[in-house]
C-alpha cells in the first residue's frame, strides 16, 4: 500500500505540452538546390528573406496544379529528377511579380496561383518560387493558416528551391498561430545549421526563438541530449530563454539528472529577478518551484528490490523548502501543498501531513478536487493503528464520492460511440462559459478538469481559425470565388475541422483521466478496508507492518512545537485564513509492538 507513493509526483505533469496536428499534406516534389541562385531575381529574394525580408520573398513555388502523378516510389523515397533551376519566367509570371513587388497582395496572390498551377506555362523553377511568394502574400492579408499551408509543403520538401527562406516565415507564423497549430513540427524539418546563419547581432531573437521551437520538437520526439544543446543556445536577453530552460529543466528530469535539472528550474527564478522579458513571470515563478519540488522528492525515494521506498531526508527537506516558497495566491498552491503532505507521510511526519490535508478541505476551497487527500488521511491512521478511525474515513470517502463517480459516469455517456469530438468540443467550450447542463455536486470537479492551458490552447486555435474565416470573408469578391479563394476556404475548412476533432479528443481524455482517478481511487479505499481486517486478525504481512508507527516512535513525529509567527490550536473543525497550510494535528499510535 505504502509503496504506491514513491512515484506519486511526476514532473511530466507540469508540462501540459501541446501536440497538435500538420494540417497540410506532403505530395513530393522534384530535387532543388543551390542552382536556382543562377536567376539574379531569386538572388535578391534569398536577400530579403535573410534581412527579415517582410516584403520582396520571390517569385513562386512548384504547383499543386489540376495535374497528379501517380507516385509509384515506396513512401518516404524521393525521385531524383535532377537539380530545378529558374528560366526565363512568362509574361503572365513576370507581371505577378510586379503586383507582388507592389505589396498588391490580393491581385499578386491570384497571379502568383496560376503560376504555381502550372496554368501559365512557367519552368519547374518559377512555379516553386511563385508558390513561396504565393504564402507570402497570404500571409500579408492575414490569411496565416492557409500562408502556413503553404510554407509547409515547402518545409517538407528539402530540395525546394525556398526551403531555407521558409524557416523565416514559420518563425513569423509561430507568433501568430498558437501552438496547436504544431508549426514545432515544420521546424522540426531543418537542422540546427540551417538555424545557425541566423545567429548574428541582427538576428539574434529569431536565432534564439528558432532554437527553442527545434528544441521543442527535439523534446517531442524524446531526443532530450539534443534539446538540451538547442535550448542552451538561447539567450538570456531572450524572451524565450525562461521557456527554455523549464523545457531544459524537464529534458534533465526524463534523462533522470536531477541537478542540472534543478538548476534550469532555478536560473528562471534568478531571471525572473533580474527582470527577463517574460509573460506571466509570477506562474513561471511557482512553476519553478513547484518543478524544484517534485525534481528533489522524486530523486529522495529510492526503492529497493523488494519495491520498498527508502527516503534521502536531505533531498526531501529540499523539497519541502521549494514547496513552501509557492505564493499562496498561486494556481499551484494547492497542489504544492498537497504533494507536501505525501512528503511529510513518507517522512512519518503525520502532524504536518494532516494539518496539510485539513487546509485543502477547508471551506475556502469549496471547489477543490482532491479526494486522494482521504485516501492518505486512512493510510495515516492504518499506519498508526486506530482502525476505526481509518474505516470511518473510508466509508465517508465512499458515501461522497460514489454518487459524483456515477454523475461523471452519466455525463460521459452523453458522448458515448463514434463522430463524438465535435459534440464533446461544443460541451467544453459550454463548460468553459459556463453554460453546460452539469449536475451542481460535479460542475466544478468537471470545470477543474477541462481548464488545463493545454486545453485552452486548443480552444484559442479554433478562435483564431474562426477570426480567419472572417477576415476571408472580407476579402474581395473577386478574390473569394477564385481558384485560390476555394483554395484558401477549403484550408480552413480542414484546419477547423481537424483543430476542434483534436481538442474534443484531448478534453474527452482529461474528463476520463479524472474519471479513472476517482476509480483508482474507490479501488485504493477497498484495498485499505481489506488490510484494516487483515490487522485486526493480526494476519497483516510483515511487509507491511513494518511501515507502521509505534508509540515510542510517535514521540519523535508527534510533537510539534510553535514558532512565534504561528500558533497551533486543537482543531475542532473552525478555521481561520491566516493559518492556511499551517495546521498541524497530533497523531498519536495505537500500535504496540
Amino acid at each position: 500500500m505504502l509503496n504506491r507513493v514513491a512515484c506519486i509526483c511526476v514532473l511530466a505533469t507540469a508540462l501540459g505540452l501541446a501536440t497538435g496536428t500538420a494540417y497540410a499534406q506532403k505530395p513530393k516534389g522534384g530535387k532543388a538546390d543551390a542552382a536556382a541562385k543562377d536567376a539574379k531575381k531569386d538572388a535578391k529574394d534569398a536577400k530579403d528573406a535573410k534581412k527579415g525580408g517582410d516584403k520582396k520573398g520571390g517569385d513562386a513555388k512548384k504547383g499543386g496544379g489540376a495535374a497528379v502523378d501517380i507516385e509509384l516510389d515506396e513512401p518516404g523515397q524521393a525521385k531524383d529528377t535532377g537539380p530545378v533551376v529558374a528560366g526565363q519566367m512568362t509574361e503572365e509570371a513576370a507581371q505577378a511579380k510586379r503586383l507582388f513587388d507592389s505589396e498588391r497582395w490580393s491581385e499578386a496572390a491570384l497571379a502568383l496561383d496560376r503560376v504555381q498551377k502550372g496554368e501559365t506555362g512557367d519552368d519547374e523553377g518559377n512555379k516553386q518560387i511563385a508558390q513561396y511568394n504565393l504564402a507570402i502574400a497570404l500571409y500579408r492579408l492575414k490569411l496565416y493558416q492557409a500562408s502556413y499551408n503553404i510554407f509547409s509543403i515547402v518545409a517538407d520538401n528539402p530540395n525546394h528551391l525556398k526551403f531555407n527562406e521558409t524557416l523565416l516565415w514559420l518563425s513569423k507564423l509561430a507568433t501568430q498561430l498558437p501552438e496547436p497549430a504544431d508549426i514545432v513540427e515544420r521546424v522540426g524539418k531543418y537542422k540546427a545549421d540551417a538555424i545557425a546563419r541566423f545567429n548574428n547581432p541582427n538576428q539574434h531573437e529569431l536565432y534564439w526563438q528558432l532554437n527553442y521551437l527545434l528544441g521543442r520538437y527535439k523534446y517531442r520526439n524524446r531526443q532530450y541530449e539534443e534539446a538540451i544543446q538547442l535550448f542552451q543556445n538561447v539567450g538570456k536577453d531572450s524572451k524565450y530563454f525562461v521557456k527554455s530552460q523549464f523545457f531544459q529543466g524537464i529534458s534533465y528530469v526524463q534523462l533522470r539528472r536531477s541537478v542540472p535539472a534543478v538548476k534550469s528550474f532555478q536560473r528562471i527564478v534568478t531571471a525572473i529577478d533580474e527582470g527577463v522579458e517574460m509573460e506571466d513571470e509570477a506562474r513561471m515563478r511557482d512553476l519553478a518551484y513547484l518543478s524544484m519540488a517534485r525534481t528533489y522528492y522524486t530523486a529522495s525515494i529510492k526503492l529497493d528490490e523488494n519495491n520498498t521506498p527508502s527516503v534521502d531526508d536531505k533531498k526531501l527537506s529540499a523539497a519541502v523548502k521549494y514547496w513552501n516558497k509557492i505564493d499562496t495566491g498561486s494556481e499551484y498552491w494547492l497542489d504544492g501543498l498537497f504533494e507536501e503532505s505525501w512528503a511529510y507521510f513518507m517522512a512519518a511526519d503525520y502532524p504536518r501531513a494532516l494539518g496539510n490535508i485539513h487546509t485543502i478541505q477547508s471551506p475556502y476551497f469549496p471547489n477543490s478536487f482532491y479526494p486522494e487527500a482521504d485516501i492518505l488521511r486512512a493510510v495515516i491512521y492504518f499506519s498508526t493503528c486506530q482502525y476505526d478511525d481509518a474505516t470511518t474515513i473510508v466509508a465517508r470517502f465512499k458515501t461522497k464520492y460514489e454518487p459524483i463517480k456515477k454523475e461523471l459516469e452519466a455525463v460521459l455517456a452523453r458522448f458515448k460511440g463514434e463522430n463524438q469530438e465535435a459534440p464533446f468540443f461544443n460541451f467544453l467550450r459550454d463548460v468553459r462559459g459556463g453554460k453546460a447542463d452539469l449536475p451542481a455536486e460535479i460542475r466544478p470537479i468537471v470545470e477543474n478538469a477541462l481548464s488545463d492551458r493545454q486545453l485552452l490552447r486548443n480552444i484559442e486555435y479554433v478562435r483564431v481559425l474562426e477570426e480567419e474565416e472572417k477576415t476571408f470573408q472580407k476579402a474581395p469578391e473577386t478574390f473569394r470565388k477564385s481558384s485560390l479563394g476555394g483554395d484558401v476556404k477549403d484550408a480552413l475548412d480542414l484546419a477547423k475541422e481537424l483543430a476542434i476533432r483534436n481538442a474534443g479528443n484531448l478534453a474527452r481524455e482529461r474528463y476520463q483521466r479524472t474519471l479513472d482517478e476517482l476509480n483508482e481511487h474507490m479501488r485504493d479505499s477497498a484495498k485499505i478496508l481489506i488490510d484494516i481486517t487483515a490487522a485486526q486478525r493480526n494476519k497483516l504481512e510483515q511487509k507491511i507492518q513494518s511501515g507502521m508507527i509505534t508509540k515510542e516512535e510517535m514521540k519523535l513525529y508527534g510533537m510539534v512545537t510553535p514558532d512565534e509567527e504561528h500558533v497551533l490550536w486543537p482543531f475542532d473543525g473552525e478555521f481561520w485564513r491566516d493559518e492556511l497550510g499551517f495546521y498541524r494535528q497530533v497523531v498519536v499510535s495505537n500500535c504496540g509492538r
